[in-house]
């Protein structure tokens, strides 16, 4: 095989000599500059598609009457944005806590159930925001499970005499979406705490320092990239977020487009509310950046890793239950609840319906061409910066590969507005060419089909793709390459049959992350479904917005079961024991 010679071979400059484009500079470095170039002009083609929503909806808020801007700013902003504030400043807070709190608890001591805790720590990520507030809005209820069983206890006979506060509230909100998003902060923070270095530790505390203060003092402000990563992406799902806020009555700029939009057929007011959500995105990237700029850490690869602590005792139960407990909320109880409601509904209905079925189906089928795009694109855009690196437009490149993973910052609602005219427009130009080649009727290719919400899941969760694929492409040494090219391969067969065959792990884990992400996606799939089109989370949030949780739980649960897929992934190739 051609990887096994190039790898024997080496980059020693033996046999024939470099075919035309193929230049070597002094060090021995191929200049791929004319191999590169379809392969940057792809780049490059992503990269306008995936600026190209943010362009129509500059288009479509300028082009709205002044009185819309007047009665947005006087009834909805104002609200919204306090709302949307309020909550991401809540929900940053908690992740913050439960995250770094979790990891140092994992890092820096031992207890029994440790081993698995690390990895269960993870599972909330399975499930989606919108469905923990579906099945707590039932677990909650008044007449539901839980405060039923406290007035039995107290010995209440209704719920006029005893009841909970009322869980449809914006703390309710900031408390569900941040028992479910901490992993978020938990995954990049114990990673930073599992390789910081033990004799930094054991420096400061025979400095004289605390326990806490070793912890405030040194291992938090060396984690603090971590942290901002975590809490980063935990603000962007938040702020992303429409089922859960519409289910628990808040009002933040998410709903606020969907409403606008959906409700009031007002397309321009919509794009002038998503204006004000990317604002508050860029604010979000800039400040985690800015909390970053002037900080500089070092690592040493031979340091020795932080020596946990054997708890024993109260001290050990305490750390166990306070380990499980966000577990337990934002994982094991809504995964309880969602499979007894699925067995007690099948087993009184006998089956699933058929409408459940085709939603399922079409969730699969979305999900699928959605991955093959989004890693075909990921692909393209990874491969246009390695090939021209060493040529005269890596800057290029970088940009292009940079602006591509940015969908990823651009909630579901705003993607949806900002795709309609992009689609409306090749929708048009396509049915003209193909009209006049064929005669027939001109008719919608994209919009009104599965491929809108294809096209607007690969610019969704084209970071992943484009993350994965670098990552393993930066594991591939140059030297296989240029064998591969001395020997006679071409740049498209040293890509197939070279570093394809060694990407596979990392296509497959990329790929993996991207199916469940577009199966889980609902903003930007009840805006841009065809009509009579259900996915299951669409199908999800029209029973719990009818109040029928019956048949919705068994949809929940499938989106769940499926979401494990990463999680187990995660836990196998991310967190590993440390003693």
């Amino acid at each position: 095989m051609v990887a096994a010679r190039a790898a024997t071979l080496g980059a020693r400059p033996t046999g024939p000599a470099p075919a035309r484009g193929r230049i070597r500079d002094k060090g021995g470095q191929f200049l791929a500059t004319e191999a590169g170039r379809p392969w940057l002009l792809g780049a490059l083609l992503i990269a306008a598609g995936v600026l190209a929503p943010v362009a129509t909806l500059l288009w479509y808020a300028a082009g709205g009457a002044f009185e819309h801007w007047r009665h947005l700013l006087d009834h909805v902003l104002p609200v919204a944005f306090l709302n949307t504030s309020l909550l991401l400043a809540g929900v940053a807070a908690l992740v913050t806590a439960l995250g770094v709190g979790a990891a140092w608890l994992i890092t820096a001591y031992r207890f029994p159930g440790r081993s698995i805790l690390s990895w269960a720590l993870l599972l909330p990520l399975a499930v989606p925001t919108y469905i923990v507030a579906f099945a707590y809005l039932d677990i909650l209820h008044p007449i539901g499970p839980v405060q039923t069983l406290i007035r039995d206890i107290l010995g209440y006979s209704s719920p006029r005499e005893f009841r909970l506060p009322d869980l449809r509230s914006l703390p309710g909100a900031i408390v569900l979406l941040g028992f479910v998003l901490y992993p978020y902060v938990y995954l990049s923070t114990r990673i930073m705490f599992a390789t910081q270095s033990a004799s930094l530790l054991e420096a400061a505390r025979i400095l004289g320092e605390s326990g806490r203060g070793v912890f405030l003092r040194v291992a938090l402000p060396m984690a603090r990239p971590a942290i901002a990563v975590g809490v980063s992406l935990a603000l962007l799902e938040a702020l992303n977020d429409i089922g859960a806020s519409e289910f628990l009555g808040v009002q933040t700029l998410t709903v606020s487009v969907y409403t606008t939009w959906v409700t009031r057929n007002d397309l321009a007011g919509a794009a002038q509310i998503a204006l004000a959500m990317l604002a508050m995105v860029a604010m979000l990237v800039l400040l985690e950046r800015r909390g970053r700029k002037r900080q500089r850490y070092s690592s040493n690869l031979r340091a020795r890793p932080v020596q946990a602590r054997q708890l024993h005792g109260v001290s050990a139960v305490v750390a166990s239950a306070l380990g499980w407990a966000p577990v337990i909320i934002g994982f094991v109880a809504p995964a309880i609840y969602l499979g007894s409601e699925s067995i007690k509904h099948l087993a009184f209905a006998g089956s699933v319906s058929d409408q459940l079925l085709i939603s399922a189906w079409n969730t699969l089928k979305v999900a699928l061409l959605a991955t093959f795009f989004t890693l075909l694109c990921g692909l393209v855009v990874a491969w246009a910066a390695r090939s021209v690196r060493n040529s005269d437009r890596p800057s290029l490149a970088r940009a292009c590969a940079r602006i591509a993973t940015s969908g990823y910052a651009i909630p579901g609602t705003v993607l949806a507005i900002g795709l309609l005219a992009p689609l409306i427009a090749f929708d048009g130009l396509v049915s003209t060419l193909w009209s006049k080649l064929s005669g027939a009727d001109p008719t919608l290719w994209l919009m009104g089909s599965v491929g809108a919400l294809v096209c607007a899941y690969v610019i969704r969760f084209l970071a992943i793709s484009v993350g994965g694929m670098e990552s393993g492409l930066s594991r591939i040494p140059p030297s296989l390459e240029q064998a591969a090219r001395l020997l006679g391969e071409t740049p498209a067969g040293t890509l197939r049959r070279v570093h394809l065959p060694l990407l596979r792990p990392a296509i497959g884990a990329a790929g993996l992350l991207v199916f469940v992400d577009a199966m889980k996606e609902l903003p930007a799939t009840l805006l841009l479904r065809p009509a009579g089109f259900e996915t299951l989370a669409t199908w999800l949030y029209a029973e719990a917005s009818r109040g029928t949780y019956e048949e919705g739980a068994v949809a929940a649960l499938a989106i769940v079961l499926a979401g494990l897929l990463p999680v187990v992934l995660l836990a196998r190739t991310q967190l590993k024991p440390v003693y």
